[in-house]
């Protein structure tokens, strides 16, 4: 292989810890093909047309794999991120980089800036791929004990919040409890605070027989019937604020605003919010990692 060949290191971390080390790793396009290549085919190339595992395969100008025994050619992007790029994957590499390096990531005109790219827009445009990325699908429900609730962003008119709040974007959140922490995270932009669309986000958010916590509001009701234990706290009446009640969603809640306000200065589409809360859900679930670009392992 051509990692391999390099000297690249196939055992162990995959995963550069320094930009020196990533500058040594993914110098050029081969070694990027290499890279993807290794994490493809971690047991070594295996001809998807003749199934030809025991010969190394040559890389063609075009950077597809060549088969040596059928001589089928095969695409290392096919399927991944950087299919059918124009751009050259060193590129890639380096935006992938500063973005998953830096602990609260990167804003597009803040990537332009380091990156060099012609345009505002094609920076955001990476950016936006990147962050589909961050979201692996069949990853793993919630389990144990479970806070949910929702959190109103953007719109206009600060001072009106909580359920009723207009021009505003409802994000529901749900957030393990591990002893007095918080676990992993999920959050989800829904159109409105219905049972519906509350429960249906439990029901593909959470692990069936999992303790939910929430307030009193009546979409939350009726949950117990799907296989949750339910705890309904009605806050009013309980006497302590809600972020007494339910201190994990309503700290994920402040996080990210300062994060949406900080890094990208309020800056949202709501047609795009989705994107960014997958954004959020990834630094904050890998807030300990000390391999934050670790991708496909959302």
């Amino acid at each position: 292989m051509v990692m391999e060949e390099q000297g690249h290191p196939v055992s162990g971390i995959d995963y550069p810890g320094t930009f020196q080390e990533f500058d040594e790793w993914f110098y050029n396009e081969s070694s990027c093909l290499g890279y993807i290549a290794k994490l493809r085919w971690p047991e070594g190339f295996s001809c998807p047309k003749c199934g030809c595992s025991t010969e190394k395969p040559s890389l063609t100008e075009r950077g597809l794999f060549l088969c040596r025994k059928c001589k089928w050619q095969t695409s290392v992007t096919a399927g991944t991120l950087f299919h059918r790029t124009h751009k050259p994957l060193r590129m890639w590499f380096l935006a992938m980089w500063f973005v998953t390096s830096q602990k609260h990531g990167v804003s597009a005109l803040g990537l332009q800036r380091v990156l060099g790219f012609g345009s505002y827009n094609t920076a955001w445009i990476r950016l936006h791929k990147l962050r589909r990325a961050m979201v692996r699908h069949g990853r793993d429900q919630l389990t144990g004990a479970i806070e949910v609730d929702e959190t109103y962003i953007g719109g206009i008119g600060d001072k009106i919040r909580g359920r009723g709040a207009k021009q505003k974007s409802i994000v529901v959140i749900a957030a393990e409890v591990r002893g007095p922490g918080t676990g992993r995270i999920r959050m989800s932009v829904t159109p409105d605070v219905s049972a519906a669309s509350l429960q249906g986000f439990i029901l593909n958010t959470v692990q069936k027989g999992a303790e939910v916590r929430t307030d009193g509001w009546s979409g939350y009701r009726g949950i117990e019937t799907f296989g949750y234990n339910h705890i309904a706290v009605n806050v009013s009446a309980s006497g302590d604020p809600a972020h007494v009640v339910m201190p994990r969603v309503h700290r994920i809640a402040s996080l990210l605003d300062r994060w949406w306000l900080g890094i990208h200065q309020g800056a949202i589409h709501p047609s795009h919010l989705g994107y960014y809360l997958d954004e959020f859900t990834f630094r904050f679930n890998r807030r300990t990692s000390k391999a934050r670009g670790l991708l496909p392992i959302t």
